[in-house]
């Protein structure tokens, strides 16, 4: 039997910021943060992306600062996003050993590869002309089959470049399986895989599409991304995913997904990991320029909210910032 009011205080607990330290349920540390970070091959200077404050489309030489900006505030990891100079149908550069995504992992692994966990995502969107993350048939579907080639391919090449861990975003049916047996099959069998397994169609992804350029040309993902209304569904493509070899999952996004997130950590004994994915940064920005909300408790708020809901990573636009403010 528990005391009740008077004996029965709650409020003793959070009457000082060193009592709410000392009895608090969950933390965010700096090493539970992984940065992603865009890098353009051809450009002279970094390219601000308008829809997101303070987020740039990286040269090799701005990346390597940023990365070592990371790495010296405690971040735990960063993922690299490319973007080419030149497009085709079956986006050639995504696997190009002088492409920018492997020339980039080779930079950050002399430059601080000791220090982050370097990992790349994995797919063709940014590197298609016609912006989808697969091949294509004839009649312009995505070819899940014959892009499962591609993504290992990719797989290889990234492994060979140095990076450490591989994070395969497309949501084509057997992907963690064909990369498992491809890096193996290499001898980079202690590369790991990040499975984007419960990935939504959803609309909060419009600003990550202007910083990668990697918007479709032409219909939408939802072919072969998740129903937004599907809860069981994620746990179904969590657990293939796992079976094909799978060392971590993701649900991507994050806050709208909070419930995905709590249903898979409950259910796997892999690491979880949720996706601030790019909507939901350029809101608290935005609403935050307007004065509308404190911009730093609104940032450590929803971070913290990922971790209660079960995700031992947080991919997050603000890695560096919340691990300077943790720290």
């Amino acid at each position: 039997m528990n005391a009740r009011y008077p004996v029965a205080r709650p409020r003793r607990l959070r009457c000082t910021p060193a009592l709410r330290r000392l009895v608090a349920e969950t933390r965010v540390r700096p090493e539970d943060l992984i940065l992603p970070m865009f890098v353009k091959e051809g450009i002279a200077e970094p390219n601000p992306v308008g829809s997101m404050p303070g987020v740039l489309q990286h040269t090799r030489d701005s990346l390597r600062k940023a990365a070592v900006e990371a790495a010296e505030a405690g971040v735990g990891g960063v993922i690299l996003f490319g973007i080419p100079a030149e497009k085709d149908e079956r986006g050639s550069a995504a696997d190009d050993p002088r492409g920018i995504v492997q020339l980039a992992l080779r930079d950050l692994a002399a430059e601080v590869g000791d220090d982050l966990v370097l990992m790349a995502d994995l797919c063709l969107d940014e590197y298609t002309s016609h912006g989808h993350c697969g091949l294509l048939t004839p009649e312009g579907e995505v070819d899940n089959d014959a892009t499962l080639e591609r993504y290992a391919s990719i797989a290889r090449a990234q492994a060979e470049a140095g990076v450490a861990v591989v994070a395969p975003s497309g949501m084509m049916d057997g992907q963690v399986a064909a990369i498992r047996a491809a890096l193996d099959e290499s001898g980079h069998t202690q590369t790991a895989i990040l499975a984007y397994a419960a990935k939504y169609a959803s609309a909060f992804y419009g600003p990550f599409r202007e910083a990668a350029e990697g918007a479709p040309r032409f219909g939408d993902r939802t072919g072969y991304q998740q129903d937004p209304a599907n809860a069981r569904e994620a746990l179904r493509e969590v657990e293939l995913d796992i079976a094909e070899g799978a060392d971590m999952v993701m649900v991507k996004p994050g806050l709208a997904y909070l419930d995905i997130v709590a249903r898979v950590a409950d259910a796997v004994t892999v690491p979880v990991s949720a996706y601030q994915v790019s909507g939901e940064y350029a809101m608290v920005e935005a609403a935050a320029e307007k004065g509308w909300i404190d911009r730093e408790r609104a940032i450590m708020e929803t971070l913290l909210s990922f971790r209660r809901a079960g995700a031992a990573q947080i991919l997050t636009y603000w890695a560096t910032e919340a691990a300077r403010l943790l720290r």
